[in-house]
C-alpha cells in the first residue's frame, strides 16, 4: 500500500512548503509528480518554483516544456507519470486514481481554509478505507512541522 502523509499547512503558502519538500525529495534521489488542481495551477506552481527564492535552482517541468521522462519533478493536473516517479504531491485539494502506483504520497492543504480542511478529512477517511498506511503534520507557527494523531 502507498504511504500517505497529510500535510496541514499553518504558517506558509503552499508554494512555499512545496519548494522545501521537493529539495529534500530530489536530494534523496527521489522522482516526484504534484497533481495540482487545474492547468492554471500548474503554470502557477511551475512559476513559483523557478522565483521561491533568490539562488535556487529546482529542476521541475510540466506538459508545457515536455521532456517528461527526463524530468526529476513533474507538474501536471492529470494522472500522467512520464518521469516513473514513485512520489506524488496532491495539492489543491487533488486526487488521483493511480495513488497505489506510487510508494509516497504527500497530500498538501491550507488548514486556514475550512472547504481545504473537510476536504483533506474527507480524503483522510477514503485512504483508511482503502487500507493505506496514514500520517498526520501540522505545521507550527513557525513553520515547523510535527506529527500528530489525526
Amino acid at each position: 500500500m502507498t504511504a500517505i502523509a497529510f500535510y496541514h499547512l499553518e504558517a506558509s503558502t503552499l508554494e512555499a512548503v512545496l519548494a522545501k519538500l521537493l529539495e529534500k525529495a530530489l536530494a534523496g534521489g527521489l522522482r516526484v509528480v504534484v497533481k495540482a488542481g487545474s492547468e492554471e495551477r500548474v503554470a502557477a506552481l511551475d512559476a513559483a518554483l523557478w522565483t521561491y527564492e533568490q539562488g535556487s535552482f529546482l529542476a521541475h517541468g510540466s506538459a508545457q516544456d515536455g521532456n517528461g521522462p527526463d524530468q526529476p519533478v513533474w507538474l501536471t493536473h492529470g494522472d500522467d507519470n512520464p518521469n516513473s516517479a514513485t512520489v506524488l504531491f496532491l495539492t489543491d485539494g487533488s486526487q488521483s486514481a493511480e495513488i497505489t502506483g506510487y510508494d509516497r504520497c504527500l497530500e498538501l492543504f491550507d488548514g486556514r481554509d475550512v472547504a481545504a480542511l473537510e476536504k483533506a478529512r474527507s480524503h483522510w477517511q477514503a485512504y483508511k478505507d482503502g487500507g493505506h498506511e496514514l500520517t498526520y503534520w501540522r505545521q507550527g507557527a513557525r513553520g515547523g512541522w510535527q506529527q500528530q494523531d489525526p
